[in-house]
C-alpha cells in the first residue's frame, strides 16, 4: 500500500493544532477563550475543537481545587517573586470569591457558573475554582458549576468565533 504523503502531513498538522487547542485551554487567563478562536483561525472544525478545549480547560480544575490553596499559602511566605505571585493569586481568588458571595447570597452555584461562563478577563475555570476553594464550597457542586460555566463560555466563544455576534450586530444596526 502506498501512503499519500500530503494526506499524512495534513493529518500531522491537524493533530498539532488540536494539541495546541488543548494546551491553550489549560493556560490560566487564556483558557478556552483563546483556544476556540485559535482553532477557528487555523481552520479546525468547531465541534471537535470545542470538545477538546472543554476537556483541556476542565483538566486542571480538581488539582486547583484540592491543592492550590495550600500551595499559595506556603508560597505566600516566601520573600521572592514567588511569594509576591502567590499573594497576588490569593488576593485575586479571594476578591473573586467575595464578589461571588456578595452578589449571589444563597445562589452561589449559579453565581459560580455565570462567573466562569461569561468570558471576561479575570473570570474562568482557574479563577472560579480558586474562589470556590477559598470559599470552602462543596467540591462536587463546585466542579459541576465550573463545568457548566466552561460549557457556557465555550458556546459564547464558539458563536463569537463563527461571527454570529458580528452578523447580529450588523443586522440590528440597519
Amino acid at each position: 500500500m502506498i501512503w499519500n504523503s500530503k494526506k499524512i502531513k495534513k493529518e500531522d498538522k491537524m493533530i498539532k493544532h488540536y494539541l495546541t487547542v488543548f494546551l491553550i485551554s489549560m493556560v490560566p487567563i487564556a483558557e478556552l477563550r483563546a483556544a476556540i478562536p485559535y482553532s477557528q483561525a487555523v481552520g479546525l472544525p468547531l465541534i471537535p475543537s470545542y470538545v477538546i478545549a472543554i476537556i483541556g480547560n476542565m483538566l486542571p480544575v480538581p488539582v486547583i481545587y484540592l491543592f492550590a490553596r495550600k500551595v499559595l499559602e506556603i508560597g505566600s511566605n516566601m520573600p521572592s517573586i514567588i511569594g509576591k505571585f502567590c499573594r497576588w493569586c490569593t488576593a485575586k481568588g479571594e476578591k473573586g470569591g467575595e464578589k461571588l458571595q456578595t452578589t449571589a447570597g444563597r445562589g452561589l452555584f449559579v453565581a459560580l457558573l455565570l462567573f466562569v461562563g461569561i468570558p471576561l478577563p479575570g473570570t474562568g475555570a482557574w479563577t472560579g475554582t480558586l474562589a470556590a476553594s477559598l470559599l470552602d464550597m462543596d467540591f462536587k457542586k463546585s466542579v459541576i458549576a465550573i463545568m457548566a460555566g466552561v460549557v457556557l463560555a465555550g458556546i459564547i466563544m464558539g458563536l463569537a468565533a463563527a461571527g454570529v455576534f458580528g452578523a447580529a450586530g450588523a443586522i440590528l444596526a440597519k
